[in-house]
């Protein structure tokens, strides 16, 4: 192992994986990194998902996983409240993410002195009553926080519907504050993810197919950043975006052999 890349902090969608499928030679490529003693966290801005549902994913394409190896948005807000123990958290979001979120914290739906808003995927259980609660939490003090800023998301069969980053957008707009942001491309999320391998950033690499938010990220908190020519990367390579990375390689496949040869 080199003596400077202690963490690895691999993007998921595009990376390891593309449409369901694994990337070639990915699944070989990761437990060669794990076997190496690299401290391994793999993300994704997915927060429509548990980590449950999204390590089944992955198991299912022949990646083996360990749930404490996987850093989601909602991960990343479940160690920041981790910090309040007294934290009264209104949440925006399916009941199934809301109790991976802060389990251990009781729901607060009502007004209640809501110390936090937390927004994710709330498509099964937004209305206005609770749109508004939110907006009145908000305006109260409560911290606004987004699990991610997507405007909206197409799914397989094409079909557009209105994203996490659009109700977000108009709670910004309707209270004057702005979110704090717990998902790609923020370095607060990066930083709590290279955290949590128990290494600094600086000892950290950064491994995506996006140069938006992967290279950005990384990037921002002084991690290496490696590009890896899957996922995304042709249409930002043809769009003049795939830029700011350290080291680019066709694929996650390469990366144990960039690695070794680093000084």
């Amino acid at each position: 192992m080199d003596s400077q890349v202690r963490a690895l902090l691999i993007d998921i969608n595009g990376t390891v994986f593309d449409h369901g499928i694994a990337i070639e030679g990915a699944p070989e490529a990761v437990n060669h990194l794990r076997d190496r003693g690299y401290a391994l966290r793999f993300l994704t801005n997915t927060e429509s998902k548990t980590v449950g549902e999204t390590l089944e994913s992955l198991l299912a394409c022949g990646l083996d996983i360990e749930p404490e190896e996987l850093f989601t948005p909602v991960v990343a807000a479940r160690t920041l409240l981790a910090q309040h123990p007294a934290a009264r958290v209104l949440s925006l979001m399916s009941d199934d993410l809301r109790r991976s979120l802060h389990p251990e914290h009781p729901h607060h739906p009502e007004d209640a002195g809501h110390t936090h808003v937390v927004v994710g995927d709330c498509q099964e259980v937004l209305d206005y009553p609770l749109l508004n609660r939110a907006f009145r939490a908000v305006r109260a003090g409560a911290e606004l926080i987004a699990l991610q800023r997507g405007a909206l998301y197409r799914t397989p069969d094409g079909a557009e519907f209105i994203d996490t980053g659009a109700i977000v957008a108009a709670l910004e707009y309707g209270t004057g504050c702005s979110a704090r942001l717990l998902g790609k491309p923020s370095s607060e999320y990066f930083g709590l993810a290279a955290t949590s391998t128990g290494f600094a950033p600086r000892q950290t690499a950064v491994i995506g197919d996006d140069a938006t938010t992967d290279n950005a990220g990384g990037n921002s908190i002084g991690a290496t950043t490696i590009q890896v020519r899957t996922g995304k990367y042709a249409g930002q390579a043809a769009a003049g975006l795939a830029v700011g990375a350290a080291h680019t390689v066709d694929s996650i496949a390469d990366v144990p052999g960039l690695l070794g040869s680093l000084p």
